[in-house]
C-alpha cells in the first residue's frame, strides 16, 4: 500500500505496469490495468484516471499503442536481448558474478514474460569465464585512454601450475592504446610499446592495476601497420586467429609448461594434471578427437599426445605429410 501522494503516483505506477506486463504480442486492456494496479501497489482507480495517464505518457514521449491493446513499446525485441544475454552467457572476458549482474539487468529491459522465458539460464557456473572481476574497469579506462591519447600502464598475469593468475614479470608494462577488439570469446587490446614499431596485442581480462597515464600516446604514424591509413581492423584480426562435430574422447598428452595459459585459453580449467616433471605436465582432458589434432599441430613442438592411439598415429601421418611438402 502507498501512502500521501499516491494519486501523484499513479502515472509511475501505470509506466512500471506496462514495462512490466506489456508488449506488442501480449497488449492490456484498461480492466486489466485497473487490476494489476490493485494487485501491485493496492492502488484502486478507474478507467478515466487510467486514460488520463496513458495520454499523459504518451505526451512525454513514451510510445504507447492505444488502439490495438494497451502496451509500451520496447527498444529491443525479445530476439534481441536474447542475442545479448547470451553474448554475456558465453563471454569469457568478464567474471561470473559481474556476467550474472550484467544478464539480470538485461532481463528487466523485456516483459516479466520474457524474464520467465530466460528463467533457465542457470548455468554460469558450468561455462568459461574470466578470473579477473576487474575487467569492465579495465574496458573504461582504456577506453578514456584511446580517446585522450594517452599511454596506459599496467601488470600483465599469466596462470600459474596452480591455475591462478600471477603477474608475469616484476617491471609494470606502459603501452601506447590504440583500440580494443573481441574475438574467440576475448577482449584483446591493440597497442604498441615504446622502442618498437609493430603493433602487440594484450588480453585485457589478463591485466590488473591498470591505469591512464599523462604521458601523450606514440603517433599511429610511427607505426608500421598504421602508416598511410592503411589499418584494417577486420582484416588484422582475420590473419591473427576453431568447431567440430562428432564425439568427445579423453586425450592424454604431454604438454610444456610455458603453453600453460593456451591450454586454459581452450579447455578452460576442466581438465586434470595427472603429472609433474621439471619443464612438463602430463594433462588428461576431454575433447574433439578432431579438434584436438589441429590444436596439437598448432602447437607443434610443445605438445606430445599420449593417448587415444588413433589420434597419435593421425598427427605421425599429417606430420609426415606436412614434411614431404616442405622437403
Amino acid at each position: 500500500m502507498f501512502g500521501t501522494g499516491t494519486k501523484k503516483m499513479l502515472i509511475i505506477m501505470i509506466l512500471k505496469i506496462l514495462e512490466k506486463y506489456s508488449d506488442e504480442r501480449r497488449p492490456l486492456t484498461q480492466k486489466k490495468i485497473i487490476e494489476l494496479l490493485q494487485l501491485e501497489f493496492g492502488m484502486k482507480c478507474d478507467r478515466r484516471s487510467v486514460r488520463a495517464n496513458l495520454m499523459s505518457l504518451k505526451e512525454l514521449g513514451y510510445d504507447i499503442n492505444l488502439k490495438r491493446g494497451i502496451f509500451i513499446r520496447r527498444d529491443f525485441e525479445e530476439s534481441e536481448l536474447r542475442m545479448l544475454i547470451d553474448g554475456v552467457l558465453f563471454s569469457k572476458n568478464i567474471s561470473r558474478s559481474q556476467a550474472k549482474r550484467l544478464i539480470e539487468k538485461l532481463k528487466t529491459l523485456g516483459s516479466n514474460q520474457f524474464s520467465a522465458k530466460v528463467s533457465h539460464i542457470a548455468n554460469l557456473p558450468e561455462l568459461q569465464h574470466s578470473d579477473n572481476t576487474r575487467v569492465m574497469f579495465n574496458l573504461d579506462v582504456i577506453n578514456d585512454a584511446i580517446s585522450k591519447n594517452k599511454k596506459i600502464s599496467f601488470i600483465y598475469n599469466s596462470y600459474d601450475e596452480n591455475l591462478k593468475l600471477k603477474p608475469r614479470r616484476e617491471e609494470i608494462y606502459i603501452v601506447s592504446p590504440y583500440q580494443m577488439a573481441a574475438t574467440n570469446g576475448r577482449y584483446y587490446l591493440i597497442c604498441n610499446t615504446d622502442g618498437h614499431d609493430n603493433i602487440v596485442h594484450y588480453r585485457i581480462d589478463k591485466m590488473t592495476e591498470v591505469k591512464m597515464l599523462k604521458i601523450p600516446a606514440k603517433n599511429k604514424n610511427q607505426i608500421a601497420e598504421f602508416l598511410g591509413g592503411t589499418f584494417n581492423l577486420p582484416k588484422h584480426m582475420a590473419e591473427h586467429i576453431y568447431m567440430f562435430s562428432g564425439e568427445s574422447v579423453w586425450v592424454k598428452f604431454w604438454a610444456d609448461k610455458n603453453i600453460l595459459d593456451a591450454v586454459v585459453d581452450w579447455f578452460g580449467k576442466d581438465f586434470k594434471i595427472l603429472q609433474k616433471t621439471s619443464d612438463k605436465i602430463l594433462i588428461n582432458v576431454k575433447v574433439n578427437e578432431t579438434a584436438m589434432k589441429f590444436w596439437t599441430m598448432q602447437y607443434g613442438e610443445c605438445v606430445e599426445i599420449i593417448s587415444p592411439e588413433s589420434l597419435r598415429f593421425s598427427i605421425q601421418q599429417t606430420a609426415k605429410n606436412i614434411f614431404d611438402k616442405h622437403s
